[in-house]
């Protein structure tokens, strides 16, 4: 079986995110993290080299595959910042068309900066995507 890419590390988050070149991405990124830590209740740490995750869950698929994921997190990427949200929790395309300006893909979101978004719907979303991962 394939080894899992995206596993927990030692790395620093801070020395991470003090990477990110652009300033108002870096410090959205900051204000991301301090809100996903107080929501979760969880420190955030390095998944792989580029993502932020604040806590973990154990997962397996009917091919045997198996691993371990962050509850939630993001990451600073070239042209967004991507936050990593559970797929199918509850209410989740309703909390969408209220969220602002954004993108999405299976399991993420995509946002150019942090006052493109409605502050309450994103913690909301946290709250929820993460609530819904620790019941699975």
């Amino acid at each position: 079986m394939a080894k899992n890419k995206t596993v927990a590390t030692n790395l620093d988050v801070r020395d991470f995110l003090e990477k990110v070149a652009d300033p108002l991405k870096r410090k959205d990124c900051y204000l991301i993290a301090a809100l996903m830590e107080k929501q979760t209740g969880y420190e955030p740490s390095m998944w792989g080299t580029s993502i932020v995750g604040f806590g973990s869950y154990h997962y397996k698929y009917a091919s045997g595959h198996e691993g371990d994921a962050p509850l939630i997190g993001f990451s600073p990427r070239s042209t967004a910042i991507v936050l990593y949200v559970a797929c199918d929790f509850e209410d989740k395309e309703n909390l969408l068309l209220q969220l602002g300006k954004h993108k999405t893909g299976k399991g993420c979101i995509y946002i150019k900066k942090l006052a493109d978004v409605n502050i309450q719907v994103l913690t909301k979303m946290i709250d929820q995507s993460v609530a819904h991962m620790k019941n699975k």
